[in-house]
């Protein structure tokens, strides 16, 4: 038995007579409920991390920074991953919003702080999407090359302009699956979610089984998870700055919700779910790896210049022989499908953040056939190859370089999300031994640890060589990315508080406390 005491909230406000139930002033926006269940959820929360995409691109960086202590890296960087995902399960079941972030740093800490949180949950995407498209269409040609046998074939992704417009037809097929809705999206990832994960469980069998073959092998050892074995704090915040990058994603299952049966309840579990299954599949392809091909400078070693932007290019043909044409084409289906998939979250931003009235009022619109906010999925596009444009123009290492920045993007949106649960439910988290460690402990705790390793990286990378070593006007281009993005967004948020001020007044969401429970 518990008893119940309510806030008083005037008629017409957040948690007042118009409010949409339990939800403190939440609002439906034309999405269509009940499209997804939970193994569908979790399959989208693994296809936009994908898992090869991931460890393609960051696990030579990774390797920079941590050495054998990879392992233990990929352990601590979960750490505050898996508690910023019991804050978000802890929002989630209060108030089930697509805007997630958006929303509900909103009603914690008001329209300002709100407005910065969904402009770095939206930096975070278009650049990530970017990178998607600059794997996809690197795995394209060798895919090309290994299956006509002509090898000049792989060398087409390094023709800037050619690589460029592959990028755009990426982009432009995964902006039209996401367009046809959820059925259609359940079809494509179920597919090639499970040729992905089937491909990599055959390259950890296959390394384990010939580590020994190698010329760099090295053994097993305990050691790799002993993070004394860490030099510096600069090591181990670079280190869990790039392995929060390769969880990062989970999240999706959260923007969904709207869509989700159940969603209070699904879409929290899943995305939790989510975060426990990659890291498993993570430690087994550490290990593995590590173990074929040493950390080692030269050879199939991971510290070699020539291996670490691709690392599954590098060690496919080594590990699995003949059958190296499947690792590429299981890291270009997980690109191509994290492409997609990636889609919902900055889409499903734009729609919230448009529907209460922080955006431009014409992203708010849905398809009439698909129920898809068809406005904001084509500028989610549009913005993310452009970007890579950009990026392929002006960097000399994009992978390396948008990773490390994407890094500080997460950082900075995942803790603020972890502290904004604490404050919103500051009235409850003495209540019960349950809520003070879920609804305040975990957050804190998670927020906090991400603000300090978003900090450190920021003040590392403002040096040009943290990074590929391209600067702008002498400071590293990670830092002008991670950072100047950020500061953009606080110039756009100030013209936006002037065309659409209602917002930023407080009219559409306003900052809540939910209901007290108190159990006797």
């Amino acid at each position: 038995m518990t008893q119940t005491i309510r806030k008083s909230t005037p008629a017409g406000q957040p948690g007042g007579n118009n409010a949409a139930g339990s939800s403190h002033g939440i609002t439906a926006k034309g999405l269509k409920g009940g499209q997804l269940g939970l193994l569908a959820v979790v399959v989208l929360g693994i296809s936009t991390i994908a898992p090869a995409y991931t460890l393609t691109s960051a696990l030579g960086p990774t390797i920079n920074e941590a050495g054998l202590q990879l392992p233990v890296i990929f352990l601590i960087g979960f750490i505050p991953m898996i508690l910023v995902s019991l804050a978000y399960r802890e929002l989630n079941a209060d108030s089930p919003d697509s805007g997630t972030t958006f929303t509900w740093v909103t009603k914690a800490f008001g329209p300002w702080v709100g407005w910065m949180g969904g402009w770095g949950l939206l930096a975070a995407n278009i650049i990530v999407l970017s990178n998607l498209a600059a794997v996809a269409v690197d795995f394209f040609y060798l895919f090309l090359a290994q299956l006509t046998g002509s090898p000049e074939l792989a060398e087409l992704a390094a023709n800037k302009p050619l690589n460029v417009l592959t990028c755009f037809v990426f982009v432009a097929l995964a902006v039209w699956i996401s367009y046809r809705g959820m059925h259609t999206t359940k079809l494509v990832q179920y597919g090639l979610v499970g040729f992905q994960l089937l491909v990599l469980g055959l390259f950890v069998a296959m390394a384990f089984a010939n580590w020994s073959t190698s010329e760099t092998a090295i053994p097993f050892s305990w050691e790799w998870f002993d993070v004394t074995k860490i030099e510096t704090f600069g090591q181990i915040a670079a280190g869990i700055s790039l392995s929060i990058f390769v969880y990062w994603g989970w999240d999706v299952c959260l923007t969904v919700n709207e869509e989700t049966t159940n969603g209070k309840k699904t879409a929290g579990l899943a995305g939790t779910l989510t975060a426990v299954i990659v890291l498993g599949i993570y430690l087994l392809i550490s290990i593995s790896t590590m173990m074929f091909a040493g950390i080692g400078d030269t050879g199939n070693g991971l510290s070699n210049p020539d291996n670490q932007e691709n690392i599954f290019i590098a060690l496919a043909s080594p590990i699995m022989g003949p059958f190296a044409i499947l690792m590429s084409l299981a890291v270009l289906s997980s690109s191509a499908a994290s492409l997609q998939s990636t889609f919902m979250s900055p889409s499903r931003s734009l729609l919230a953040m448009s529907h209460y009235g922080a955006l431009p009022k014409p992203l708010s619109r849905l398809s009439k056939r698909f129920s898809t906010p068809r406005t904001a999925i084509i500028a989610a596009g549009v913005l993310s190859a452009g970007f890579y444009a950009v990026m392929h123009v002006i960097s000399e290492n994009v992978l390396n370089d948008t990773i490390l920045a994407l890094g500080l993007m997460i950082c900075f949106y995942y803790g603020l999300t972890a502290i904004a649960c604490a404050w919103y439910f500051r009235n409850s988290v003495f209540s019960s031994i349950r809520n003070f460690v879920l609804r305040l402990l975990c957050p804190v705790l998670g927020g906090v640890g991400l603000f300090v390793v978003f900090l450190q990286t920021a003040v590392d990378s403002w040096a040009p060589e943290f990074g590929s070593g391209s600067e702008v006007f002498g400071v590293g281009l990670v830092f002008v990315l991670g950072i100047g993005i950020l500061a953009l967004g606080a110039v756009f948020m100030l013209i936006m508080a002037r065309l659409r001020p209602g917002f930023f007044r407080g009219e559409t969401i306003r900052r809540d406390t939910p209901a007290l429970v108190v159990p006797d």
